[in-house]
């Protein structure tokens, strides 16, 4: 069906309402962004439904939040005799208008709805889905994406985000529906539940019961911590998740308090990005901070800042912020006795120091794609025959055991905090820790670059570029010879001329890995117009000077990088 063909059956549909009418109808009469508005439909990725707000099959609205509902729907009740869900939502504009809506077509198809009552953090809703025994849920956000964007995220009953065959007999299901007159929109209102303080208390319960160093928090409870939520929903419980534990000193960034879709501040409310730091860093500086604390709008990323040597507030990016959550859990699992039968786990595309750290107390390091949903798969496979401690990702997520099945900023920033109190009494800063671990296992230096190809014949440059990365591979990269060449879409890993079967979900990810354990991987997002590139060198701290060691290793990554034409 064309894109006309599409916006003409939307036009006609008894449903439609005026307002996305006369936007329809205006796409029509311009042709602008017609095709970008309704070529192309939505479909689940790494991390569920997203993209840009406005009418149209490919865009998020209310018909397209509707019919991926529908869909969940008629899928669950096909899983299930009786169905439970829970909906939350983020800070994003609309974003509460698409809760309602979900909420009312899970309702209106018999499907009792827990839907939080205001904006709250999405591993709060993977709390909610487990506490409450529900068979699946959702939240509305498109987590750290800039303004224009929001998104759809499906979780199944284990609090985790939707993997396969779940998510493709979904997909399945919203194809089914060719028309939005087949969304039944009419909710029942006595199926609808709101839900608020007792699950936030109960999920708070259990963050607090994480703690693995309650002296060191009692002894160091006047740490200066500040905090920004970056106009999202993690003001809702950081501050006081931290304040229930026993920290004092909590200083939330005022101008970027309030929860706002616009994001006002910021150009993109990420805490990747040091321009979303920039009024944390000032209010740091300006009360000497002990750490510097933010999170995106739905509060499942945490960027942090500490001092480094130079007594500099320094960004710590989400390999190092994983090192040091990884390696205080470890010590501390260590310290109380393993069994032998505990676990860590990361991404393929996270730093590979986490699993020298796990080897060498050894604890067992597993891989997943990329997505948190994978490693909530791999602690669902590995339920009650091992145990999870701990995990994260790259992009600044991380896991703390096994009672929520996403990421989650919240136990995370808990975690952080403290271990800056834990390190403390050890006499060091989070940055000398960083430093200690590097001179024991080496130091591991990533960076990451991505391309933005947007629209239609971005998605098509960006296909080229894989199908020419996969089909004439290196042979060295930065003056090393590639040993091993990766391919989760082919399912195959070609080593020293032999080739191995992968154990992984087809994924179109592509690695190259030389003998200097130089590894670089590519793949295209899987919810933002980007083909991503991450580097990751290992080398050594070099005359006690982490800066200089620094600068070289940031300088072979030049070297990969004018190597792979970037």
């Amino acid at each position: 069906m064309t894109a006309e063909q599409k916006a003409n059956q939307w036009l006609k549909a008894a449903n439609i309402d005026e307002i996305s009418k006369k936007e329809i109808q205006n796409l029509l009469e311009t042709k602008e962004e017609l095709d970008e508005a309704f070529l192309n439909d939505l479909e689940f990725g790494t991390g569920g439904l997203r993209g840009i707000m406005g009418i149209g099959t490919s865009r998020i609205n209310k018909f397209t939040i509707g019919m991926a509902t529908q869909g969940f729907s008629n899928y669950l009740k096909t899983q299930f005799d009786e169905v439970k869900v829970a909906i939350a939502y983020d800070s994003r504009n609309n974003s509460h208008l698409f809760a309602q809506t979900a909420a009312d077509v899970f309702s209106a198809n018999g499907i009792k709805v827990f839907l939080f009552e205001n904006l709250r953090p999405t591993p709060e809703l993977s709390f909610a889905i487990r506490h409450l025994e529900c068979q699946g849920g959702i939240v509305i956000t498109a987590s750290h994406n800039p303004k224009e964007y929001n998104g759809y995220k499906a979780y199944w009953s284990d609090g985790g985000q939707i993997v396969s065959p779940h998510d493709k007999n979904i997909i399945s299901e919203v194809n089914k529906i060719d028309s939005i007159e087949n969304i039944n929109f009419n909710g029942n209102k006595e199926l609808i539940q709101l839900i608020g303080e007792d699950i936030d208390q109960a999920y708070l319960d259990m963050v607090k019961n994480l703690s693995l160093s309650p002296d060191s928090i009692q002894n160091n409870s006047d740490l200066k911590i500040v905090y920004s939520s970056i106009h999202g929903t993690g003001i809702t419980l950081i501050p006081r998740a931290l304040h229930e534990l026993g920290f004092k000193n909590i200083y939330t960034v005022k101008e970027q308090e309030n929860p706002d879709g616009d994001f006002p501040t910021v150009i993109y409310p990420n805490p990747e990005e040091k321009e979303a730091m920039s009024l944390a860093l000032q209010e740091a500086e300006k009360i000497d901070a002990d750490i510097v604390l933010a999170t995106d709008p739905d509060a499942d990323r945490v960027g942090i800042a500490v001092k480094n040597s130079n007594n500099e507030f320094q960004l710590l990016n989400g390999n190092q912020t994983g090192v040091l959550i990884v390696y205080y859990l470890i010590k501390k699992w260590s310290e109380k006795g393993l069994n032998g039968n505990e676990y860590v786990g990361k991404t393929i595309v996270t730093t590979e120091l986490i699993r020298e750290i796990a080897n060498s107390h050894k604890i067992k390091c597993y891989d997943t794609l990329t997505g948190f949903k994978w490693i909530a798969n791999m602690i669902k496979e590995k339920q009650g025959k091992e145990v999870f401690i701990g995990g994260g990702e790259e992009s600044y997520g991380y896991m703390i055991g096994e009672e929520v099945r996403d990421k989650d900023a919240v136990a995370s920033s808990v975690v952080i905090v403290e271990l800056v109190a834990w390190a403390k009494e050890k006499g060091y800063s989070l940055f000398e820790l960083l430093n200690n671990i590097y001179k024991k296992y080496g130091f591991y230096y990533e960076e990451l670059k991505s391309i933005t190809k947007k629209g239609i014949k971005g998605a098509e440059e960006i296909k080229i570029m894989m199908e020419s990365f996969r089909s004439n591979p290196p042979k060295k990269l930065a003056g090393s010879e590639v040993i091993e060449v990766i391919d989760y879409l082919t399912g195959d890993k070609l080593s020293s001329g032999k080739k191995e079967a992968l154990a992984f979900p087809k994924s179109n990810v592509l690695q190259y890995i030389t003998d200097d354990k130089t590894k670089v991987s590519i793949r295209p997002s899987g919810t933002e117009p980007k083909i991503k590139f991450y580097f990751s060198v290992k080398g050594k701290i070099e005359n006690d000077d982490y800066f200089e060691s620094e600068e070289k290793l940031k300088n072979k990554v030049h070297n990969l990088l004018n190597d792979l034409n970037l």
